[in-house]
């Protein structure tokens, strides 16, 4: 039996997790979950994951969430080039660093943007906490910016690209909702370059959310 991924189009997390399947090309079947329809509350789901979150996987009766772990899993079960922590220990050490700044920092500040403009009516728009969360988020493009000196965030293209590039995707694609966010006009030339190549992968287009085109 296929590996079954739930996700939800547009989840950052989620978006990771099917970028690694493809780059992997790890066959599996997609179970799109609606936010909008609560099937992340549904019995059925909550039993694969409690918490009512994508991504989600079950492979041959292993059931996990948490997408940093997900992508852990997938690159020892399918060990098989290519790799998402590719390299010696150093480099993997580098690669899993990576993974985590990027939750812990760049997710963080994307997470209050969401939460003040995506998931908030404009007219209840709050001027201060938005301007906080944008401001944290530009500081860490211009941390990334710093970090970027080769086509990939670590030499090779890993777990550490699938992560970053969802949460940039997903502020760009808040900023078209509130322009002023300026957020496109922060990404530097070496991240913008970068971004480029990972939409250049010749998987990329099957994992765009649909309901952004």
């Amino acid at each position: 039996m296929a590996l079954r991924f739930y996700h939800g189009g547009g989840s950052p997390y989620s978006w990771r997790v099917w970028l690694a399947l493809e780059h992997k090309g790890i066959p599996h079947e997609q179970k799109i979950l609606s936010f909008d329809a609560g099937d992340l509350r549904k019995p059925d789901f909550l039993a694969i994951n409690p918490r009512g979150k994508v991504p989600a996987i079950v492979d041959d009766g292993v059931s996990l969430y948490e997408s940093a772990a997900i992508l852990e899993y997938l690159d020892e079960r399918y060990d098989e080039p290519p790799r998402l922590f590719p390299g010696d220990i150093g480099r993997r050490a580098l690669i899993r660093r990576m993974v985590r700044e990027a939750d812990q920092y760049a997710a963080d500040a994307l997470e209050d943007l969401v939460t003040e403009v995506l998931y908030t009516e404009q007219m209840r728009w709050r001027a201060e906490p938005i301007t906080h969360a944008r401001d944290a988020f530009v500081g860490e493009l211009d941390r990334w910016e710093s970090t970027i000196h080769g086509d990939t965030l670590a030499g090779e293209l890993s777990a550490a690209d699938f992560t970053l590039y969802p949460i940039l995707a997903l502020a760009l694609r808040i900023e078209k909702r509130k322009p002023d966010l300026a957020l496109r006009a922060r990404i530097g030339p070496r991240t913008a370059a970068w971004m480029r190549r990972i939409e250049g992968l010749p998987y990329f287009a099957r994992t765009w959310p649909s309901h952004w085109t």
